[in-house]
């Protein structure tokens, strides 16, 4: 993966844009705005995308990077690559088809239907469902979307990062969450080692930390209040080699931070998203990644998929 493809990837989505992918706004606050002893805290509001993610980046490229057959398309997911899969057959006209595992939120799967996907809840987690996935698609011969693991993908998501250099210039520190790892490959990818990024993941889905700490990928066990959206329970192969050669920092965060995190973005910025997008904050307001006085810090705000009952 590098700055090529995901040039060729912002053509691409730029020519297909359409309705249903947008150009989402870049905040810039003073840091004092959220109590964060920094110049600037910049917040890529992504949660702004007509699908509720940064997923529709990926799986729009996808789709239209490959012939799709008279079957459709098909993905697992915990929620948000599925919701973008399906938004973006639907803008495509094209027949969807959704595994998600039985964590995904009531909010998500509602949304699902909503968008005409046919839904299947299987299995307790992630894995489980993209087990299942992979062997309907090898009876019905639909074009699968993967949720972080394929180039089209991560390109996809790595038109993020090219955007936010194009509204703002290249910050001093990126923050991202992390679930499979697409999103930290693509902007790892995009601004090499122009800018720090640092992986951000809870304590209870640990894939990338875990990764590390064994010197390859592992399988983990995960949970927690983030599970429906970084709860892939090994890091993509793809983000593994991106993320060995341009990303330092590996962060874990509890759920107490996360959602504490949460509830000052809707609170103080009238923001709803959902707890994944919430975790740079958390490692700001938690003391877990300290910047420098004169830093320029980007979060990303990756998704809004949620019940906003949630947020009382």
């Amino acid at each position: 993966m590098n700055r090529s493809e995901i040039d060729s990837a912002h053509s691409r989505l730029g020519a297909g844009r359409g309705p249903f992918l947008l150009e989402t706004p870049l905040w810039k606050l003073r840091g004092e705005v959220l109590g964060v002893a920094c110049a600037e805290v910049w917040l890529k509001l992504e949660h702004c995308q007509v699908s509720g993610s940064f997923k529709a980046r990926g799986m729009l490229n996808r789709l239209l990077s490959n012939p799709i057959p008279a079957s459709g398309v098909i993905v697992a997911s915990g929620g948000n690559a599925g919701i973008a899969t399906a938004a973006a057959a639907k803008s495509l006209g094209v027949k969807c088809e959704v595994f998600v595992p039985t964590v995904c939120s009531p909010a998500k799967q509602a949304k699902l239907r909503e968008l005409g996907a046919e839904l299947v809840v299987t299995g307790a987690v992630y894995g489980e469902a993209l087990a299942a996935c992979i062997t309907r698609q090898q009876q019905t011969g639909a074009l699968m979307t993967h949720a972080y693991d394929q180039p089209e993908v991560v390109a996809g998501a790595g038109t993020l990062a090219k955007e936010i250099e194009l509204q703002g210039g290249v910050p001093d520190s990126v923050l991202v969450s992390v679930g499979g790892g697409g999103l930290i490959a693509g902007i790892a990818a995009w601004f090499e080692q122009r800018t720090r990024v640092v992986a951000l993941e809870p304590e209870l889905a640990p894939t990338l930390y875990q990764a590390r700490q064994a010197g390859h990928p592992v399988d983990v066990a995960v949970s927690g209040i983030a599970a429906d959206s970084l709860g892939a329970k090994r890091v993509g192969a793809i983000a593994w080699e991106i993320t060995q050669r341009l990303v330092k920092d590996s962060l874990l965060l509890p759920d107490a931070a996360i959602r504490q995190a949460q509830l000052t973005l809707w609170k103080q910025l009238k923001l709803a998203v959902e707890p994944a997008a919430a975790l740079g904050l958390a490692a700001l307001q938690s003391g877990a990644y300290r910047p420098g006085a004169q830093e320029r810090v980007c979060l990303v705000i990756c998704g809004a998929n949620l019940d906003p009952a949630t947020l009382s």
